[in-house]
């Protein structure tokens, strides 16, 4: 069957584009935007989220303020700059790129920022008001994945939703997500028991295993929606999903390419973040 690219590029682009025109209207009003990225050592992975954040924040006409901290700052230092800007009423959104170093308690730092200013999402406060659907920010991966699945024409409601991955940052909100937008929700793992059949009931399958190309045509169901959340290289240096897309890709209805589906989200959803911290009271 003939398939749609779900092109998260374009969509990305729409939503920046959005931003930007509202950061203009705020800045009109007297209040400038402004996003801190701290950064703890030089992760090279981290290193290129941080310069597309950077990059993003210029786009959309959001002030970035940048800390990078060597490798062996120690926990108090950061909680310190934390501290001050929590204090500091300039500033908007509040984001540490993690991983951190071993020295540093990750928990205690996502806990330290102020809930208003947690454009992640990760704080429990905010995970907490994702579970019970009050006002709140929601992590930007799982965001960018409902943004997708509604810019592309996806029906959620009544879909048979299987996520396979639970992790705190996109496996869990994810399904959360999808169960607000009343999808029928299952959330698989490492020890779920014939993972190939549970998948292959899916209408719409979000794919973030961790591992390249650990989805194959028999994990899915004729005419399903596919998202992949993975970003590997594989044995030839080439970007690749946890989706194996040359054998999926016939099978569905949509799927999202690796690179250019859900990666540009995060970054799209994390400026939609920082516009949404204005309102924040």
């Amino acid at each position: 069957m003939s398939y749609q690219i779900i092109d998260g590029k374009a969509v990305s682009g729409q939503i920046k584009e959005e931003c930007r025109i509202k950061a203009e209207e705020y800045r009109k009003k007297g209040t400038e935007i402004t996003l801190a990225v701290v950064q703890v050592g030089n992760d090279p992975a981290s290193d290129v989220y941080v310069r597309n954040k950077k990059r993003a924040c210029e786009e959309c006409g959001i002030r970035s303020l940048s800390y990078e901290l060597p490798e062996e700052t120690g926990e108090e230092q950061l909680l310190e700059l934390i501290g001050k800007l929590n204090a500091d009423k300039t500033v908007n959104g509040i984001l540490v790129q993690l991983p951190l170093p071993d020295q540093i308690d990750e928990k205690k730092v996502i806990q330290a920022i102020d809930t208003k200013k947690d454009v992640d999402g990760f704080h429990p406060v905010n995970a907490g008001a994702l579970c019970t659907g009050e006002k709140g920010f929601v992590p930007c991966t799982p965001a960018g994945i409902i943004q997708l699945l509604k810019r592309s024409s996806v029906e959620i409601a009544g879909k048979e939703c299987v996520v396979i991955g639970r992790s705190n940052i996109v496996g869990k909100p994810t399904a959360l997500l999808l169960l607000a937008e009343n999808g029928t929700v299952t959330v698989c793992h490492s020890k779920t028991a014939d993972l190939k059949e549970v998948a292959r009931r899916a209408d719409i399958l979000v794919a973030a295993v961790g591992k390249p190309k650990f989805i194959t045509a028999d994990y899915v169901k004729e005419g399903a929606v596919v998202i992949d959340v993975g970003i590997h290289r594989n044995e030839n240096g080439k970007l690749c999903g946890d989706v194996d897309f040359d054998s999926v890709a016939p099978k569905c209805s949509a799927i999202t390419p690796v690179p250019g589906g859900v990666g540009p989200m995060t970054i799209a959803m994390l400026m939609s973040n920082c516009i949404g911290s204005v309102d924040v009271e």
